[in-house]
C-alpha cells in the first residue's frame, strides 16, 4: 500500500451548497459504497456492496434534497464505511470492521497499524476536518449552525425485524430531538431507536457539535422506505418543515 491512498482519485467529502443560508449543516457519513480503487472489492462480492454493510442505502438522496428544501450545506462522505466508517473514531473496531452484521469483510481483517492509519489520513482525517472547517467559518461569521446527520437502517437485522420507521437519536443535547419527536404523529418514530448512545453512533455530533454547544440530532430513517427517487423526495419533504420549526424558539 502507498502512503497516500487515493493518490490520483477524489477528495474524501463532498460539499454541496457550502454558502447555504440555513441555520443547518447535513451531514452524511455513509453516503457512497464507493471503494478506494487500492482496496479492490475488500473480497466482498459486487451483491455485497449493494447491501445495507456497505452504505445508508437512500440517504444520500434524501441529504441532497433536504440541502436544497433548507439552503442548508451538506458535507457527504464520498466513499463505503467499508474502507473507514466516518462516524467511528479510530480506536474503533466498527471504523474499519472485519465484520459487517453477518458479513465478514476479508479485506479488513488482519490490517496492520501502516494500513489502517492509512485509511484514517486518506478518509478520516480530511473529511472531519473539513467539517469542523466548515463550522469554524460559521462561527466566525456569527452564524447561528445547528448539526443534523442523515443515516437509514434496515427493516431486517441480524434476523429481526424491526418495528421503528425513524429513529431520532442523541446523546448529550435533547433540543432537537425533543421537537421533532412530536413532529411525526402517523409515524413510528422513536427516541435513540435502533441505535443510540450505547452503540457509539454519535461520533460526529460528539466531536464536533458537543464540544461547540451546537444543536444537534441524528436522523435514521428506515430504508425501505427510501430505497427509490420517490420515498426520498417524500421523507426530505416530511423533514423539512419539522426541522424548521425545531430551530425556532
Amino acid at each position: 500500500m502507498t502512503k497516500n491512498l487515493l493518490e490520483g482519485e477524489e477528495d474524501a467529502f463532498i460539499l454541496v451548497n457550502e454558502a447555504g443560508s440555513s441555520p443547518y449543516v447535513l451531514v452524511c457519513e455513509h453516503a457512497s459504497n464507493r471503494l478506494p480503487k487500492q482496496l479492490g472489492n475488500l473480497g466482498l462480492s459486487a451483491d455485497d456492496l449493494q447491501k445495507h454493510i456497505a452504505w445508508d442505502i437512500g440517504a444520500e438522496g434524501v441529504s441532497r434534497l433536504l440541502s436544497r428544501l433548507l439552503d442548508a450545506p451538506l458535507v457527504l462522505q464520498r466513499y463505503s464505511r467499508l474502507a473507514y466508517d466516518c462516524n467511528r473514531p479510530p480506536d474503533s473496531p466498527g471504523a474499519m470492521p472485519e465484520m459487517s452484521e453477518a458479513t465478514p469483510v476479508p479485506g479488513n481483517m488482519g490490517l496492520s497499524a501502516r494500513d489502517k492509519m492509512a485509511r484514517v489520513s486518506a478518509i478520516y482525517w480530511p473529511f472531519h476536518e473539513r467539517l469542523a472547517r466548515m463550522l469554524d467559518q460559521r462561527a466566525c461569521e456569527g452564524r447561528a449552525t445547528s448539526l443534523v446527520t442523515i443515516h437509514s437502517f434496515t427493516k431486517m437485522y441480524k434476523g429481526k425485524e424491526r418495528e421503528v420507521e425513524l429513529g431520532i437519536l442523541f446523546d448529550r443535547d435533547a433540543r432537537i430531538a425533543d421537537r421533532l419527536i412530536k413532529a411525526f404523529p402517523k409515524v413510528d418514530v422513536r427516541l435513540n431507536e435502533p441505535y443510540g448512545p450505547k452503540d457509539g453512533v454519535l461520533h460526529t455530533l460528539n466531536l464536533h457539535a458537543a464540544p461547540r454547544g451546537l444543536k444537534s440530532a441524528m436522523i435514521e430513517i428506515r430504508n425501505d422506505f427510501i430505497a427509490n427517487e420517490r420515498g426520498q423526495n417524500e421523507w426530505a419533504q416530511r423533514l423539512a418543515m419539522p426541522l424548521i420549526h425545531a430551530t425556532t424558539k
